[in-house]
């Protein structure tokens, strides 16, 4: 600093422009001296400045270069797309960090893999990517009475055994005998070949006389419809067992339950719990609760049955730190919790209950029940089975829309059982759980197929 001044003093005396006017001015020598000391000056004011220049462009330079990551970071940070599996869907559109996508397969077809998938931290998914497999519907043996099953797309077919028919050959075709006895072959003179014997049916206490005619030489008996000829007997005609009959032979049984042998023919009957319908073969239902043929309370509801009844009382839950109170028939809310009582808010939010009345053996895989969310509070819904092992020995939940899960039976009861399965809703706002909706299902398998 004092040397640039004395610099510029120099200057002005050698233009006659300091204050020292007439005194004795600085040589010329010192003069050229002094503006080579300028020039120095000034060229190490202009690298200093260029230094700074230099390190101001390179501090913008690494923040423009640490913002374009950054925000290369923000687009990047999502998971790579995910494909629907063939014959099946895919819900969720969001592939950021936290986010799940759900899986659910066409009906005829079940999910192997991961059913719910989520993006994580390291931008992979979690699981495995999930399959739809075709369900092979004869697992469960459908046709009866010794038919074939036929495995097709999301249905079946059967191929019945003689002597039966319909969709799962339960239905016997009837057949028509005609019994001729021929006491003369030798002269006789009729087509052999429209003729049959029928076997002699186990002697009863069901005798009718025949009935002979002779045309040239040939006696020829017949027996009224429900007879058949007594061994070599042939002016006697017993009652044909035709319960017996059709449950030896091809044909297989003649009535769904029970067959009652009675002269020349045969009646059909069912158990308690049903009545005979009008084909007289197949058996109905009773709704005991609907005709008031029940014993159940005032507090309680008549569950009808395939053959009977339940009567059952729906109470609510008794859990700790939460208070619930029936809102309906089958539902149960919980009370408001209080602000300093964070353990009642993880308990459930409601208890449903839910009755179905089946057949013994029904076919499985099929849905049982479908639990769904009106109006969702959170960005996730989650489905789980809840229960013990005879719950999951039975059943599983899979998602069948974004907002909807099914309680599917994956395989057939053996009754008379009471199998239970509860079903849990949870909704979640970036995983954390807004309330949780439980739904009880209780299902009464019938002693019967029918």
């Amino acid at each position: 600093m004092f040397a640039s001044t004395a610099i510029v003093t120099t200057l002005l005396c050698f233009f006659s422009l300091h204050p020292s006017f007439g005194q004795e001015c600085t040589s010329r020598q010192e003069i050229q001296s002094s503006l080579k000391q300028i020039q120095k000056f000034l060229s190490a004011h202009e690298a200093s400045y260029l230094q700074v220049l230099r390190n101001l462009k390179k501090k913008i330079n690494l923040l423009q270069s640490n913002t374009l990551k950054q925000t290369t970071k923000v687009i990047n940070s999502t998971c790579t797309k995910l494909d629907a599996p063939l014959n099946g869907r895919k819900l969720g559109k969001s592939h950021s960090v936290g986010h799940e996508v759900h899986f659910l397969c066409d009906p005829g077809f079940e999910l192997m893999g991961s059913e719910s998938r989520i993006c994580q931290e390291s931008l992979t998914w979690s699981g495995q990517q999930p399959t739809c497999r075709d369900v092979n519907e004869c697992v469960s043996s459908p046709c009866l009475n010794g038919g074939t099953c036929m495995d097709e797309v999301n249905q079946f077919s059967c191929v019945c055994a003689k002597g039966w028919a319909g969709t799962t050959c339960q239905s016997p075709v009837p057949t028509f005998f005609v019994t001729m006895t021929n006491t003369s072959a030798a002269t006789s003179t009729v087509n052999t070949a429209a003729a049959a014997t029928l076997p002699a049916a186990t002697a009863g206490p069901f005798v009718r006389p025949s009935r002979c005619t002779i045309v040239q030489g040939t006696t020829h008996c017949t027996c009224e419809p429900g007879y058949t000829i007594s061994g070599r007997d042939s002016n006697t005609c017993t009652d044909i067992d035709e319960c017996e009959l059709f449950h030896n032979g091809q044909a297989g049984r003649l009535c769904l339950h029970a067959c009652v042998n009675t002269p020349g023919g045969y009646r059909c009957s069912c158990p308690a719990g049903y009545n005979v319908t009008r084909d007289g073969r197949s058996c109905k239902d009773i709704d005991e609760c609907a005709t008031r043929q029940n014993n159940c309370t005032k507090d309680q509801m008549c569950i009808n049955t395939y053959g009977g009844f339940q009567c059952v009382r729906v109470d609510c839950p008794k859990i700790p730190n939460a208070t619930y109170v029936k809102t309906s028939p089958m539902r149960c809310e919980r009370n408001p919790c209080p602000v300093e009582n964070k353990l009642c808010s993880q308990t459930p939010n409601t208890f449903s209950y839910h009755y179905l009345a089946v057949v013994s053996n029904l076919s499985a895989p099929r849905v049982m029940f479908r639990v769904s969310a009106l109006r969702p509070m959170g960005d996730t819904l989650r489905f789980a089975l809840l229960g013990g092992r005879l719950a999951r020995r039975h059943f599983t939940v899979q998602r069948s829309e974004r907002l909807t899960g099914q309680l599917m039976l994956v395989s057939p009861v053996q009754g008379p059982a009471t199998v239970e399965a509860e079903v849990e809703m949870s909704e979640l706002e970036r995983r954390v759980q807004l309330g949780r909706y439980i739904t009880k299902i209780t299902m009464f398998v019938s002693q019967y197929e029918f």
